[in-house]
């Protein structure tokens, strides 16, 4: 008989296996709760003004500060100025014909420093300039009230234009000189154009305070400036205090991007 099969056989119980222990739920001990800043609710404070009223503020605020930007550089720093008419060919155009009128920028720094120092700026000879037309008035009729000339002579010296030539005379050069023949920065073409210098019996001596223009145009009638020979329409001296400042960049058109 198999044994499993005795009916008088006694159960015997197996023994149970050890549960294993299980790891506390929580490492950290309870700790009662204290008040503290992340217990109580910071409420948003009201805002004092509406959304559109801080929209509007924001945008006067940099509209103010862009006129005054504006306003500090075009009359401190720099200012630009597009040329109009002949006067200044073949050194710069003015839109006749079929070419655009250049656009230049206008150096301020250095006649701002001079103003600062109660002085007057003196530009150097050949330096082209912008100045307030000393013929100009609100009620002149004149639309010219910035002009752009070349700088060709200064207090004490005498300028003659005679011969289709027009010749300085100072303590240095007695005998007189012609200041184009030093002049770095005119256009390649400057001699074909200008052949014969206009204003004969132009005979003056630059007075104190003042500097003698000429536009680079100057065969023929084209320029008005301080010429004032052959029964020439005149702008006469140029006062210091008249002039804006120099011309230091041609911008446009961009083929004729340049430098003076």
């Amino acid at each position: 008989m198999n044994p499993s099969q005795d009916p008088n056989r006694k159960p015997v119980a197996s023994p149970t296996p050890p549960i294993p222990s299980l790891p506390p739920v929580n490492n950290f001990p309870m700790q009662p709760l204290t008040k503290s800043a992340v217990e109580k609710p910071n409420p948003k404070p009201k805002a004092s003004r509406s959304p559109w009223l801080r929209d509007i503020v924001g945008l006067a605020i940099f509209v103010v500060v862009v006129a005054v930007g504006a306003f500090v550089i075009n009359t401190f720093i720099f200012r630009s100025f597009n040329v109009v008419g002949p006067s200044m060919e073949p050194t710069l155009d003015g839109g006749y014909g079929d070419l655009p009128n250049d656009r230049l920028i206008i150096n301020l720094l250095p006649e701002t420093w001079a103003h600062l120092q109660g002085k007057d700026w003196v530009p150097n000879r050949g330096d082209i300039i912008v100045f307030r037309n000393p013929r100009w008035s609100a009620n002149s009729g004149q639309d010219d009230e910035y002009v752009v000339k070349r700088v060709v002579a200064f207090p004490g010296e005498r300028v003659v234009v005679s011969d289709c030539k027009l010749k300085i005379y100072n303590k240095e050069h007695p005998e007189g000189f012609d200041p184009y023949t030093k002049f770095a920065n005119l256009a390649e073409n400057d001699k074909e154009v200008n052949k014969c210098v206009d204003g004969e019996g132009t005979d003056g001596t630059v007075t104190d305070g003042n500097i003698f223009v000429v536009g680079d145009h100057r065969d023929g009638n084209h320029s008005m400036d301080s010429r004032n020979g052959n029964g020439r329409s005149t702008l006469g001296l140029v006062p210091l205090k008249n002039i804006v400042g120099k011309v230091t960049l041609r911008i446009w058109p961009l083929d004729r991007l340049k430098a003076f």
